[in-house]
């Protein structure tokens, strides 16, 4: 045998028992950052994802879209306003959300998925109620606040064969759409479908000890240690809310929640597969 199918052997025989753990199981990924926009990335984010499907595993990725939403709104000649690091979300920012999320992004990636040999099926949060909301407070306009998840469709669809894409628009019973937080949004799918596993793919590679320090990673967090490490400043600034959003995941059920860094090919695999793991483990 050659070297190189030595290793492939090993790393085949390597991943066996995780592919037994996760055989029908759950797993929701959460895409953004630079592996939404860097197209290398992107074909490495879509072979991971159907590769899980191929090999027996429940799917569902959850996509948002900030950058190309800001992208449009200034071709429109509308400036981006946040407030805490939400958008304001007007009646037009709204549609601007809604056509970019549910329509081009959505179904590129639904594309993405069917090139790379899997089988997939669009929706947005609008679909069937998938993601019912409500305004958050007046200042931001059509910005939402999570009421409830209907996860029936996307388990049907999941039983089907098919994987899941979802944009976070979101709906009331008036017919409003909102713009919803996608970390917030994958949180609550993931835990509505009893999730083995949650996967938020994020531009860092996980919780620091030392933020100026990339060999300080803190691979694993139970949810209990989460006020403290707030407390000490190694969770700040914008990763509050994510590790927030995989708190959030744990109490309703689901078993593990990964962030990994999207920035690095195959990371999704790496995680799930191997002995390694490549990022942050809350539990």
């Amino acid at each position: 045998m050659s070297i190189t199918n030595e290793i492939r052997t090993k790393v085949l025989i390597q991943a066996l028992p995780y592919i037994q753990k996760y055989y029908n199981k759950v797993v929701v990924v959460k895409y953004g950052g630079n592996a939404m926009t860097d197209e290398k990335l992107k074909k490495s984010v879509i072979e991971d994802v159907v590769l899980l499907s191929l090999i027996g595993m429940k799917v569902v990725l959850i996509h948002g879209g900030g950058p190309e939403i800001s992208d449009m709104l200034a071709k429109l000649g509308k400036k981006s306003e946040f407030i805490d690091g939400l958008r304001v979300t007007d009646k037009d920012t709204v549609e601007v959300v809604q056509m970019i999320l549910a329509g081009k992004i959505n179904k590129d990636l639904v594309n993405y998925v069917q090139v790379a040999g899997g089988r997939a099926i669009g929706l947005s949060g609008i679909d069937a109620r998938i993601i019912e909301a409500q305004p958050i407070n007046t200042k931001l306009g059509f910005a939402g606040d999570i009421i409830s998840i209907n996860p029936e469709p996307i388990s049907e669809l999941l039983n089907l064969g098919y994987i899941p894409v979802i944009s976070t628009v979101a709906c009331d019973k008036e017919g409003n759409a909102y713009n919803v937080n996608a970390d917030t949004a994958a949180a609550r799918i993931a835990g509505a479908l009893n999730a083995e596993s949650f996967i938020s793919l994020t531009d860092v590679i996980g919780l620091l000890k030392d933020k100026d320090d990339p060999t300080s990673l803190i691979s694993s967090v139970n949810v209990s240690e989460v006020k403290s490490l707030v407390k000490e400043g190694i969770i700040s600034g914008g990763m509050i809310p994510k590790v927030e959003c995989c708190c959030e995941a744990i109490r309703r059920g689901v078993k593990k929640v990964f962030i990994i860094d999207g920035r690095v090919p195959h990371s999704i695999l790496i995680e799930l597969l191997s002995d390694e793991g490549i990022g942050t483990m809350f539990s």
